[in-house]
């Protein structure tokens, strides 16, 4: 098996969905499946169910493959990054963009690649949950620690580094604050924030829809330019606004309160970069990425 189809099959058990594989790789879904289809007929069996059409699934025999590869993967990947780095004789800088609590979500990832790349210098740069991808664009920061999807041409992302839940923030006198939870039929009866940046809508229907499940609109109100003005907006009453659960512990402002949203998906977060960069480091902390989980 080559270490080619060895990637595809890993990143396929690990997005289990063939269309983020095949954008995360760059290459089609058709390479895809018939890198997964050549591996089924080399070692006799299915890898994956595909009997579901939204999302495919590992069979044990993939479990088992997975269990097997992966480790050995990351090693061979590992090595090669650290052979490349002392045949350049030089550490590097690299400069990351992380929003407030995910520099404490992501810290074993890090600890773990500079324990590789000791050599490497690390900067860290604070990233606007408001406008993200602005300072990545303008070179300011080589990587940002972003939430998925970014469907951007000139960005690429990364594995996934962890989940969140999605918890609401809002004035501790909201008729919903001294609810155990909200859903997201309720949005449509609340007023989010509204973002002054070029946010991408894909990014924002994340954290806010601009419907709820049953179709009604969800409304906007105040406009924000930054973190604080969404705290501010939320802690007067003037809207409610949709955060990381981590936000919760980060940010325990008087009067503010934290609704955890039931039936919200998980947000994903990753690294992401402008797909000109060449900055080798780069895919060296995507790799400790991919095996830190």
């Amino acid at each position: 098996m080559e270490l080619r189809d060895i990637e595809i099959f890993l990143t396929l058990a690990e997005e289990l969905h063939f269309g983020r594989t095949a954008d995360r790789l760059h290459i089609s879904q058709a390479r895809v499946s018939q890198a997964i289809g050549q591996q089924e007929r080399r070692l006799g069996g299915r890898l994956f169910d595909r009997s579901n059409r939204r999302r495919i699934r590992l069979t044990p025999l993939g479990q088992q493959l997975y269990r097997a590869i992966h480790p050995a993967y990351q090693q061979i990947i590992e090595g090669i990054d650290a052979v490349k780095a002392a045949a350049a004789d030089t550490g590097g800088t690299l400069t990351l963009g992380i929003m407030g609590p995910q520099s404490w979500m992501i810290r074993d990832l890090v600890r773990r690649f500079q324990a590789h790349h000791p050599t490497v210098r690390l900067v860290h740069r604070e990233l606007s949950a408001v406008d993200p991808l602005t300072p990545l664009r303008a070179g300011d920061i080589d990587m940002a620690h972003v939430w998925l999807p970014v469907h951007e041409p000139d960005i690429v992302t990364g594995p996934v580094t962890h989940t969140s839940p999605i918890v609401l923030m809002m004035s501790a006198d909201h008729p919903y604050a001294d609810r155990d939870s909200v859903c997201l039929e309720d949005y449509g009866d609340l007023t989010f924030v509204s973002h002054r940046s070029p946010i991408p809508a894909s990014m924002e229907e994340v954290f806010q829809p601009f419907r709820t499940p049953s179709g009604r609109p969800v409304a906007r109100g105040p406009e924000i330019a930054n973190w604080d003005d969404q705290l501010k907006a939320a802690g007067v009453g003037q809207s409610v606004s949709a955060a990381a659960a981590e936000a919760a512990r980060f940010y325990p402002w008087p009067g503010l309160v934290y609704v955890p949203v039931r039936d919200a998906a998980p947000v994903r977060w990753a690294f992401a970069w402008l797909t000109g960069n060449r900055n080798p480091l780069i895919r060296a902390l995507a790799r400790t990425a991919g095996g830190s989980r």
